[in-house]
Order: structure tokens, then C-alpha cells, then sequence
């Protein structure tokens, strides 16, 4: 079964960091895989349209932020990028696959990402 799931938060998609699935903000279930993909790049064109930048994987992962969409970290004692992370998993696990470059052709990174140092120091 494969899954294409919307998340919001701290972290891109890919990180995986303990916990990542209280992020998730929407799941979409599908037992074939065109289908799957299907859905992603339609959900993908919706992020892409609303935010300002975006940053994909070649394995269907992808993160879409805007400048103002930030939160206060009391721990960190700092302000953390907020972000639409974009995940087309299988079994709940992060797919394998051959380059898509001509799909992420327009994504745009702008290099600003803040993560919370806590994170950063595994604890």
C-alpha cells in the first residue's frame, strides 16, 4: 500500500527525526502506484502555488516554506522556519527510486532553513 501524506512543522520531510508523524496533517491511501503518484504531483503543484519555496528529493519528498511562516522556540531561543513537507511512502517507508528530475525541475531553495539546535545535539 502506498501513501502520500501532507505534514506541517519543524522539519523537512526527509529527516524522519523521532515522533515525525504527529506532523502529519493529511493521508491519502492508494493500492497502486501510478496512482500514488498521481495524487503527489497534484498535491505538489497545490504547495508549490502557495508557498514561496520548495526543496525535493528524487525519492517523492518534498518541502515547500514561506519567509513569515515561523514559529518561537523557547528551547532553542529562536525562531524556526515552518514547513509543508510532501511524502509518497510504501508500507509507511520512504521510497527508492530513479531520478525525477524533469518533476522537481522548478522547485526553488533558498538556503534559510533553521532547525532547533536541540535537535542537532540528539537530545
Amino acid at each position: 500500500m502506498y501513501q502520500v501524506i501532507t505534514m506541517y512543522g519543524d522539519n523537512e520531510p526527509w529527516w524522519f527525526f523521532e515522533e515525525w508523524q504527529e506532523d502529519i496533517q493529511e493521508t491519502a491511501a492508494f493500492d497502486e502506484f501510478d496512482a500514488a503518484v498521481a495524487y503527489y504531483e497534484h498535491r505538489w503543484s497545490e504547495l508549490q502555488k502557495t508557498n514561496t519555496y520548495s526543496n525535493a528529493k528524487h525519492n517523492y519528498l518534498s518541502a515547500f516554506w514561506k519567509d513569515q511562516d515561523e514559529r518561537w522556540c523557547e528551547e532553542c531561543d529562536d525562531y524556526l522556519q515552518q514547513y509543508w513537507g510532501l511524502a509518497l511512502l510504501k508500507d509507511e517507508q520512504p521510497l527508492t527510486v530513479d531520478s525525477r528530475k524533469e518533476f522537481y525541475e522548478t522547485a526553488n531553495y533558498s538556503g534559510k532553513a533553521k532547525r532547533c539546535k536541540r535537535l542537532e545535539q540528539g537530545a
